[in-house]
């Protein structure tokens, strides 16, 4: 039991971040405070306090404090430890993706126009980031049709003499076909990059003038093209841009219902729209509105990489607690910002669009929220379980005629995919084909862990086989001694179509109805496990054939295997080889010679 007055007594009063333990020493929750003393005291008062927040306060064994100097300091501490821990009551952004780029290529002659993602490392022009990859896709559709810029790989364009399909319907201006000057695919490439600067304007006056020169020339099928590049050029300003407006803008709407949460962001940079981006958050505290906005921005500004941060940040929820962010976010990006809540012209509508867009996503999201858990209740009932099956394991064997036998271990909670605990297991040691040993080797090797403590116990263990599988997984479980986790199997039907499949229980068929919310959970399932298990078997196979038999021989390097083949000009030449012919290779000894022969033969 925690002696929250005891600690209480003895607790600073300056700024710091507190971290909340439990029992097991594993990390709750990580919060910052101007005053620590009366931060963490709020806590423990007798009344008042939120049902989530007092589940939180019944799992606290002990609190650790860090003091620093300013909440600023603080706000940054937090997020680090946030970033770091990933306690389960804190709110956490869950896209850990890089955010996209358009990049144009530093190719002396013809640059690429192309999607990137990653690390700025490659030499050229970044422009971005965008908010989706749909986002920098679609840009990249209209600059292909307004600019014609390459997008195919170097080794590509050095190896053609002749235009391909993307020239012929006018994607491309075809440099490959060397009828192009350098010069002139770089006043495309110098249009573009004013384009993706903001500077439209300039770019809608060349198109013009290079429409007037055509017409003037006579040349008309070629005024015509600038003629159909200047409409499309509107077309895209009407699409992207924002009349009267300049800078660069962070638009987020933040809508609440039923304990789930999500902020709409819609990102604007020198007056254009660039994309939106939906965020769903947990608000396992009961954070009231302005709060949860506050915690959000902490979370997407600090406690993530390659954010472009704006000049101004306008939200629908304004915490008056903003002071501390803005200066830690400040300092990190080195500029001036503002967060503005009350707003007009513009900027308004822009809020407004991100808060309609806020309420569809959110009311999207509990309705398929809410249909998970009729499947999920469809389930109970058809099982007879006594509480809802919230995890669910299913196992299933991929390989082909016993090569490279692969098994896959896929989890849905709440009814939904939960990627990240996924896992497959490379089989080795059984009978080629031998599918119980596979299942029972993967098995084996993932309950161990649960046993351990390692890994959740599932509700609900899902074998893609009838019942020979199931009796496998049965008597792994016994083996092992676990006891509390309900097995079923599920196998294709006579007629092996969906909705006519077999399912087992306790070694006896039970009858689901086909089309019932419980029989499409478990066919979901199935399907995601079966997936999985063949992308890992083809991966394996892949590598297993990409594999140089000289691999893995002692004494055979990179270095002497590719002596070994410059010598006999490929592998089959190398296999072919007496022990004396192997002798003739510079760097390959009687030793090694024998080694070699042995190994391939």
């Amino acid at each position: 039991m925690f002696d929250a007055e005891g600690f209480l007594a003895s607790l600073t009063t300056k700024p710091g971040v507190y971290q909340m333990f439990d029992s097991s020493d594993t990390i709750l929750y990580v919060g910052k405070a101007k005053n620590l003393r009366n931060r963490v005291k709020s806590y423990f008062r007798a009344s008042g306090l939120q049902a989530k927040t007092m589940a939180l306060v019944a799992k606290i064994s002990r609190i650790e404090v860090n003091v620093t100097k300013s909440e600023t300091e603080a706000l940054l501490l937090e997020q680090s430890l946030i970033k770091k821990s990933r306690p389960p009551y804190n709110i956490i952004l869950r896209d850990d993706k890089s955010y996209p780029y358009i990049y144009i290529s530093d190719h002396k002659k013809f640059p690429q126009l192309l999607f990137h993602r990653g690390k700025k490392n490659k030499v050229g022009k970044y422009f971005g980031p965008y908010p989706s990859a749909s986002s920098v896709r679609e840009s990249i559709h209209s600059l292909q049709k307004l600019f014609q810029l390459r997008d195919c790989k170097d080794s590509f364009f050095n190896n053609r003499s002749r235009p391909c399909l993307q020239h012929q319907i006018g994607r491309c201006l075809g440099p490959c076909s060397k009828e192009m000057g350098p010069e002139q695919y770089d006043e495309a490439v110098q249009l573009a990059i004013l384009f993706l600067n903001g500077k439209s304007s300039k770019v809608l006056k060349a198109f013009q003038e290079n429409m007037e020169r055509a017409s003037a020339n006579l040349e008309f099928e070629l005024a015509a093209q600038w003629r159909d590049r200047l409409s499309q050029l509107q077309k895209v300003q009407e699409q992207q841009y924002v009349h009267r407006s300049s800078g660069d803008v962070d638009v987020f709407a933040l809508a609440e219902q039923e304990g789930k949460a999500v902020v709409q962001g819609l990102f604007v940079r020198t007056g254009r729209v660039l994309g939106q981006k939906s965020f769903q958050l947990e608000n396992q505290l009961s954070l009231g509105s302005d709060q949860l906005m506050l915690e959000f921005l902490s979370q997407y500004f600090l406690a993530q990489d390659e954010i472009d941060c704006p000049d101004k940040i306008v939200v629908s929820h304004c915490s008056k607690e903003t002071g501390p962010l803005i200066s830690a976010i400040e300092k990190r990006y080195s500029k001036k910002l503002s967060i503005l809540s009350k707003v007009r012209s513009e900027r308004a509508r822009w809020l407004a669009m991100a808060v309609e867009n806020a309420e569809l996503n959110l009311a999207s999201h509990l309705q398929k929220r809410a249909h998970q858990r009729a499947k999920l209740l469809d389930l109970q009932e058809t099982l007879r379980l006594e509480a809802l099956p919230m995890r669910i394991e299913c196992f299933d064997i991929s390989h082909s005629s016993g090569e490279a036998t692969v098994a896959s271990c896929v989890v849905f909670e709440a009814g939904q995919a939960a990627n990240s605990y996924y896992r497959r297991f490379n089989i080795g040691g059984e009978q080629a084909g031998d599918d119980y040993g596979a299942l029972r080797q993967a098995l084996i090797r993932r309950y161990q862990r649960i046993k351990n403590g390692e890994v959740l116990y599932p509700d609900l263990l899902l074998i893609d086989g009838g019942k020979g599988q199931l009796a496998v997984a049965q008597a792994v479980l016994e083996e092992l001694g676990v006891d509390s986790v309900k097995i079923m199997g599920i196998s294709k039907g006579p007629a092996r179509k969906a909705g006519h499949e077999r399912y087992f229980v306790g070694g006896q068929e039970i009858s689901i109805k086909g089309g019932s919310l419980a029989s499409h959970l478990l066919q979901q399932l199935r399907d995601e496990a079966h997936r999985f298990a063949i992308t890992g078997h083809r991966q394996r196979r892949a590598r297993a054939r990409n594999r140089s038999d000289l691999e893995g021989i002692p004494g055979i390097g990179s270095k002497k295997r590719k002596e070994l083949l410059l010598h006999f000009g490929s592998a089959k030449g190398i296999k072919g080889a007496s022990q004396e012919e192997l002798l003739k290779v510079p760097g390959i000894s009687k030793k090694l010679a024998r080694e070699v022969y042995n190994r391939i033969n």
